[in-house]
């Protein structure tokens, strides 16, 4: 069924979403840290992860080119014009914030990796372009969902330690910026799942399964750990069917039409089960 929704109006939010939210003016910056140790003791780990995650916007980058051959005006306009600028700044302030409090500098993947090339030879072709499009936008909102979440908690457990500098002018201006992220994918998703042949759906719904992964974990278990590891650190891993309801249910509704009540496909509960088993192997 058609969506209704317009590459115009794509165009269109992608463009508001650069006028009203520019890249964070480092100026506007306040790293002061009432209690350093303790926010280094409780967020170390945390810090480095975002951080990283942040910066590897470069790879994402050069990903969705090799992914994207064709892309569409809205999703160059979006990842290239500003998705990109927004969130290296964010990964910026997050590793200045590292330094301040004495923490080694991130260090985000840059090597676009053998699967993602290959997969971007055959995606010259339309229709696969399409079915690589759609898994695009489910990981995009997947990721943006699980930054949400992760900002929001933080600002939580930040305003516990009364580090309202860290609040106000770091985390939540980056948590502001990322709604919008998430709201372009799932017009995106919702404009596209409307479009595919019913065979394009069913690629799609393989190839997700396939490749899911929480964001900046990379199928390696050292990434994947310390996953497990923050999840742990902001409270996710007291519930993780809720939080995967969290970042699954888009794709439950879009990709899957919820099958059978499906509240979140299974493989992303996997994926959490996964990381907070290797988090609990590494703390051993």
């Amino acid at each position: 069924m058609r969506s209704g929704i317009t590459s115009q109006q794509l165009q269109a939010h992608v463009r508001k979403l650069g006028e009203e939210h520019p890249p964070i003016p480092l100026e506007s910056v306040d790293f002061t840290v009432n209690d350093p140790d303790a926010v280094r003791r409780r967020f170390a780990v945390l810090f480095d992860y975002l951080a990283r995650v942040e910066l590897e916007v470069e790879r994402n980058v050069r990903e969705l080119d090799a992914l994207l051959p064709h892309p569409t005006p809205e999703d160059l306009l979006f990842y290239r014009g500003v998705w990109y600028e927004q969130e290296l700044r964010h990964g910026l302030i997050l590793d200045r914030l590292k330094a301040e409090l004495g923490l080694p500098p991130a260090e985000p993947l840059t090597v676009v990796g053998g699967p993602v090339r290959a997969l971007g030879v055959v995606a010259h072709l339309g229709p696969i372009q399409d079915v690589v499009r759609c898994v695009y936008y489910f990981t995009g909102a997947s990721t943006e969902r699980q930054a949400v979440l992760a900002y929001s908690a933080l600002i939580e457990r930040l305003d516990e330690l009364g580090e309202r500098a860290l609040v106000d002018t770091v985390v939540h201006p980056i948590k502001r910026q990322e709604p919008g992220h998430f709201a372009f994918y799932s017009m995106s998703a919702t404009k596209l799942v409307g479009e595919l042949a019913p065979w394009q759906l069913r690629l799609a719904q393989l190839l997700r399964s396939r490749t899911y992964e929480l964001v900046g974990t990379h199928r390696d278990p050292a990434y994947q750990a310390q996953m497990g590891q923050v999840a742990d650190v902001l409270g996710f891993g007291h519930d993780p069917h809720e939080y995967a309801r969290e970042i699954g249910r888009l794709e439950a509704r879009l990709l899957w039409d919820n099958a059978r009540g499906m509240e979140y496909p299974p493989y992303v509960l996997e994926a959490i089960e996964e990381s907070r088993r290797l988090a609990g192997q590494r703390a051993a």
